[in-house]
């Protein structure tokens, strides 16, 4: 298409948005619609006075009426635009990825200009989620050009797997599901499991019933930071799910790792890891509630690690349970750093979004208070730069990480 037909006004509110980088412009800031629409098309945004602000999906299924994917007058919205917007994003990837691109995340939704719109990379299989109707609706398209982006980059994709499984594609007026994409020279019929490697690990992936996309990319160098403190130490990995920081760690010459989790599934799937690079006399792998674990070692007033991790799942997804997710974020930190001797090391973080950065550091000068110990920060970090931060988009920004010495 050319340009789009349907205007969108909005208030100054929106208006402001837009221009300070924030692509969501929400219903309630709509003033008025000139045309009848399709849900899932591109409209033009304008302000109050007929302005033009930029360019995006219409889907009033969405309290997010419009999703702005451009800002820029001169673009036409052909299959040469998405080519160009995908190699980009593919391209930034090879830049700051560098040897790490076989197993990166290519697309990170809003922070790459694709609202609602991820997609993993795993040696030769993609994996995608769609969250948006508008990128719903040219997604096949999307494909193929990835497909020939990634090609021309020495990567022969081999299949595409959708996890489209959220709930908020009900809200977008989409259908659930989850399945192999169909199309030429794409395999559909495998078994859901790859090899990576990330860190010089081996990993088994199985992106078809693990977690999300069905490994967590994002702390890749979080993890190598950790095991450079490893060394000699007895660990601890909390909320292990693959066993990632327990493999880090013991690959970084921790003298022992205890791996704890609540999930079977994720018991086996850590186990499998450990097989995969045998490690299996470095590391114990124990199916256990992780506050009930910390709770016992508490109480008892035993100190056995000398480094722990805690990098639970996200306790909130909303505001609405923030408070509940502050204490439980304080509960299993001020346990750990009860249980770990005076020079011990705690590396801990949070996933979810809701959970903002001040809130977090303040909820861990509380936990340090009511342990009666002082942190001395080593190191801060964020979600590796293939989940880049795209500044005037808070909701990029996720993952808080800290490395202390409790002191």
């Amino acid at each position: 298409m050319s340009r789009p037909e349907v205007i969108v006004s909005v208030n100054k509110k929106a208006e402001n948005s837009i221009k300070s980088g924030h692509p969501w412009v929400y219903a309630e800031e709509v003033d008025s619609i000139d045309l009848s629409y399709t849900n899932g098309e591109l409209v033009d945004v304008v302000n109050g006075k007929g302005s033009w602000l930029g360019t995006g999906f219409i889907n009033d299924n969405s309290k997010i009426l419009v999703r702005i994917i451009s800002r820029n007058t001169n673009d036409r919205f052909d299959v040469s635009f998405w080519r160009r917007r995908l190699a980009y994003a593919v391209n930034y990837r090879k830049t700051v990825m560098g040897d790490d691109f076989r197993c990166c995340r290519l697309i990170f939704g809003e922070a790459d200009q694709f609202p609602g719109l991820t997609v993993d990379l795993f040696e030769d299989i993609v994996v995608t989620e769609v969250l948006s109707l508008g990128i719903d609706k040219i997604k096949f398209m999307l494909y193929e050009l990835l497909i020939e982006i990634l090609k021309e980059n020495g990567v022969n994709v081999r299949a595409i797997y959708e996890r489209n499984e959220a709930e908020i594609r009900t809200k977008e007026g989409m259908d659930k599901y989850k399945g192999f994409v169909s199309m030429d020279g794409l395999a559909d019929d495998l078994d859901g499991h790859v090899r990576i490697t990330e860190n010089g690990i081996i990993y088994d992936v199985d992106y078809i019933n693990g977690q999300k996309t069905g490994f967590f990319l994002d702390q890749k160098y979080n993890r190598k930071a950790v095991a450079k403190l490893a060394k000699g130490m007895r660990a601890l990995d909390c909320f292990t799910h693959t066993g990632a920081f327990a493999l880090n760690m013991a690959m970084g010459q921790a003298e022992h790792v205890t791996a704890l989790d609540i999930s079977a599934d994720a018991v086996n799937m850590t186990k499998k890891n450990i097989g995969l690079n045998n490690l299996e006399d470095k590391i114990d792998v124990i199916r256990t509630d992780v506050f009930d674990y910390l709770t016992e070692l508490a109480i008892k007033k035993q100190k056995p690690f000398d480094l722990i991790v805690l990098d639970p799942p996200a306790f909130t997804k909303s505001n609405a349970t923030v408070r509940n997710a502050y204490k439980g974020y304080k509960e299993i930190n001020m346990k750990a750093m009860k249980i770990l001797p005076r020079g011990g090391y705690l590396a801990t973080c949070s996933c979810s979004h809701f959970m903002k950065a001040d809130m977090f550091r303040n909820m861990l000068v509380d936990a340090a208070g009511d342990a009666s110990v002082s942190l001395r920060l080593i190191e801060e970090r964020k979600q590796a730069p293939d989940h880049p931060i795209l500044w005037g988009v808070p909701e990029t920004e996720y993952l808080k990480f800290f490395i202390f010495q409790v002191v």
